[in-house]
């Protein structure tokens, strides 16, 4: 049975610590705090970051960070937009090197070959003077405008049709004869021809009226005779055999085209057009 000075030591001891329990105490405080002092730090200040090492993302939400992230953010949008400064200057001197027309290849060329004569192509005075000239011969060429087929009846008409007209006219004249195969295909290729090239006189005469032989009435109409300052620049005898005896104005025209009595009439020198576009306005 346990006595009083029993129960009063064990009182003691339950309450009693000693000096190794209490410096073991006081080491367990310490590594505690040492433990629980990185935290404190982490949740009072955040680590810096530099700007450089931005990612796209951040960590810390506080009010530095979002400042950092936004001036990444911005210097990342001027360095891009630069770039593609830069692409759109280096793509714009390139098409400026390459967008050439053939008309400045033929001046480079001219330069090189003759440098006199593009100097003097260059020349606004001589510029002017070849529109002024080309003006005044337009305006000569309107005066001798005919657009319809003119017959001849006689062979004196024959002759004054010729040798009365004015020497840059080209003189088309058919020889034909009534019943003849192909005759009558010619002339109504011809109406049709002279309105479309009024500059061109456009004629027909009766093989008889003009004197012919049988044998040429015969055997050689129907035929074009061409004529230009009095002089004979083309003649075709019996023009059937190369567009048979049923053909069309079409086929007419394409056959003085690729003999060179006509020139297409789509092909206009560009100093022409300039004339043209200049009276206009």
């Amino acid at each position: 049975m346990a006595t009083l000075e029993d129960k009063i030591l064990n009182e003691k001891l339950e309450y009693y610590c000693s000096s190794s329990s209490e410096d073991e105490g006081k080491d367990s405080e310490a590594s505690d705090s040492e433990e629980t002092k990185p935290e404190s730090v982490n949740s009072g200040e955040a680590p810096s970051v530099s700007c450089n090492e931005w990612n796209g993302t951040s960590s810390n939400t506080g009010p530095k960070g979002v400042l950092r992230d936004w001036q990444r953010f911005k210097q990342l949008e001027s360095e891009k937009k630069a770039e593609q400064e830069r692409e759109r200057l280096l793509l714009i001197k390139k098409l400026s090197l390459t967008c050439r027309s053939s008309l400045d290849d033929e001046k480079d060329k001219l330069n090189e070959t003759d440098p006199e004569l593009a100097e003097l192509l260059e020349d606004d005075f001589l510029l002017e003077y070849q529109k002024q000239r080309m003006k005044e011969m337009l305006a000569n060429a309107s005066k001798l405008q005919f657009g319809t087929l003119v017959n001849l009846s006689s062979a004196d008409d024959f002759l004054k049709a010729i040798d009365e007209e004015d020497k840059s006219v080209t003189i088309v004249v058919h020889i034909y004869e009534k019943n003849v195969p192909g005759c009558d295909a010619m002339n109504g290729s011809l109406i049709s021809l002279a309105q479309e090239y009024p500059a061109i006189k456009f004629c027909s005469i009766l093989g008889s009226t003009a004197g012919l032989s049988k044998h040429f009435k015969k055997r050689g109409v129907p035929a074009l005779l061409v004529y230009k300052n009095g002089q004979v620049i083309g003649n075709f005898i019996n023009v059937s055999d190369t567009l048979g005896t049923d053909f069309y104005a079409s086929d007419v025209e394409s056959f003085l085209l690729e003999n060179g009595i006509i020139v297409d009439k789509n092909c206009v020198p560009k100093i022409i057009a300039n004339s043209n576009d200049d009276g206009s306005e």
